[in-house]
């Protein structure tokens, strides 16, 4: 009996990242799921710097006053009888690499997508990553209620975008002040749209299909143009096929508009009905020093888990640290002894938390698929395995090269530890890359997007009293680097003393100044390894030892 609820336990997860442009409505989404859960009674709106309420899942100062998430959060719900493991993405293209790493720690996606903009720049990189994990995707095409572009047209996109077909649940009828509702394909209903944000799913009227002389009655000429294009579409798209969706090879297709709770209800329904439960994560064990890949089942007995976000001052009384942890196999209790395999050190969490934003829980026990948060002081970093005694690292979180530099300087010196440790904790956060010159000299940040900058900055202030300058420096690019044995390292260590550099986790750098310098250095080194992504580097040095 105990072996048939722990498997129970596991198929009801339903764990999915919110990914979208910046100002497509996933924020505001996020808040209405959360509503029609039960987890919030009250939704908060993003309105701009004197906003009394914001978004729930924005919980950093600065994502106040600027009105845009800068740090995904997590936050669990219930509804009919699942565990839904929310996780809100940062939209904007400067902190894509956090997003990157959340999408990695989840099982499904949620496309949220503007219908008068469609598929937009940063939607189309976050397309990409799902698609290299054949990630399946949930497509819901928000804003119905404002003068957007035509329904058909913006299949079409997505489909073109995505590569892959397209399957509508929900059909528009109308657009803007002539917005009807939308006719739901699975009940073969209609549900009759009416503006305003407190509206919950049993304050809109439904209207069986088969009422066809009703409904024009209402909606005139709007609802025989949309069984018309309903028609087109249905008829240019494939069968639902559940299989092709779980592959990553379809995705089904919602209409609505979050911001008056219209059309929230059928995504809610289907992330339970169709996105999939805990999925097998691919590890490596070293067998022989040589990696051999692994499939970690979710209903496997031992604990194994990932840290996908490190998260410095969500509780800014306490000064804290989270791990967030994706659990991908076994189950969490309480005093559990638990190890981080990167450095073969125990860890004993006295304080793990489950999330609503910043608002947290006492875990009692979690299973695959869950995100639970550890409170440490030091000793985890991103991409760390933890187990209850296998030997195994989960691989997959990127860490890429960072396209741009600033040298941190410091106003008042006396300050200087404080900085350390702001710097220590937002480059283990992977906030910023923090490089650390070898020849010593003033700490290196290391970003793929000038917004980065003035958040790490905006932060040392706000977290850690630190106000500091940031001024441009020569370097351009960095590879992470390895060899096969130490002398060979050594000698290019010797040979670029003032190139040399380590981030956050330790691993060693070199700095560049323009494209050439890393084919010219592996001319003069062949034995050398340039990496772009960390993880690379890594396992390298985890093959070498």
């Amino acid at each position: 009996m105990a072996n048939e609820n722990f498997l129970n336990e596991v198929k009801r997860r339903r764990t999915f990242a919110i990914i979208s442009h910046p100002d497509a409505g996933k924020t505001t989404l996020t808040e209405k799921l959360l509503l029609f859960s039960g987890a919030i009674q009250i939704a908060g709106a993003v309105k701009g710097r004197k906003a009394s309420r914001h978004a729930t899942s924005d919980w950093m100062e600065i994502e106040k006053q600027r009105g845009i998430s800068v740090a995904s959060s997590v936050m669990q719900m219930s509804y009919r009888e699942h565990v839904v493991n929310l996780l809100d993405t940062p939209g904007h293209k400067d902190f894509s690499e956090d997003t990157y790493r959340v999408l990695t720690a989840v099982d499904s996606a949620l496309m949220v997508i503007d219908a008068a903009n469609g598929v937009e720049s940063q939607t189309r990189r976050l397309i990409e990553v799902c698609r290299q994990r054949d990630t399946p995707i949930i497509t819901f095409v928000n804003k119905m209620d404002r003068e957007v572009r035509e329904p058909l047209d913006i299949l079409d996109e997505v489909e073109r975008e995505l590569g892959m077909p397209c399957v509508p649940m929900t059909w528009p009828v109308g657009q803007g002040k002539s917005f009807g509702g939308i006719i739901n394909l699975r009940t073969q209903a209609m549900t009759v749209f009416e503006s305003g944000s407190e509206r919950r799913p049993q304050d809109f009227e439904t209207i069986p299909l088969r009422d066809t002389d009703k409904l024009r009655a209402r909606f005139g000429a709007e609802f025989d143009s949309a069984l018309e294009s309903m028609e087109l579409a249905t008829g240019a798209s494939p069968e639902w096929d559940h299989e092709a969706f779980l592959a990553g090879k379809q995705t089904p297709v919602f209409f609505g508009s979050g911001v008056n709770n219209f059309g929230v209800m059928e995504v809610l329904d289907a992330l339970v009905d169709l996105a999939p439960a805990p999925r097998p994560r691919t590890s490596t064990t070293l067998v022989n020093r040589q990696p051999v890949v692994k499939e970690i089942q979710p209903e496997d007995k031992d604990f194994a888990g990932v840290v996908f976000k490190v998260q410095a001052n969500m509780d800014a009384n306490h000064r804290d640290r989270i791990a967030f942890v994706r659990i991908a196999s076994g189950k969490y209790q309480p005093g559990m002894k638990l190890r981080v395999q990167r450095t073969a050190k125990e860890l004993r969490p006295t304080s793990v938390v489950t999330f609503m934003s910043q608002r947290r829980e006492a875990v009692e026990e979690a299973y695959a698929g869950d995100i639970v948060g550890f409170t440490t002081h030091g000793g985890v970093q991103l991409g760390d395995t933890l187990t209850d005694g296998a030997s195994l690292q989960f691989t997959g979180l990127p860490f890429f090269a960072p396209e741009m530099f600033m040298t941190v300087v410091l106003k008042n010196p006396l300050r200087t530890k404080q900085l350390q440790q702001g710097l220590m904790q937002l480059g283990e956060e992977g906030a910023i890359q923090v490089f650390k010159p070898e020849a010593g000299g003033n700490m290196l940040l290391g970003a793929v997007g000038q917004l980065q900058f003035e958040v790490v900055q905006h932060r040392l202030n706000t977290e850690y009293d630190c106000d500091i300058r940031l001024e441009g420096c020569q370097y351009t690019g960095a590879r992470w680097i390895t060899a096969d044995t130490p002398a060979e390292l050594r000698e290019f260590e010797n040979a670029y003393p003032m190139r040399m550099a380590r981030d956050a986790a330790d691993t060693l750098a070199f700095l560049c100044t323009s494209p050439y310098d890393v084919r010219l250095a592996q001319e003069r080194f062949p034995k050398i390894h340039f990496h772009p992504l960390r993880e690379h580097a890594g396992l390298a040095l985890q093959t070498a030892g």
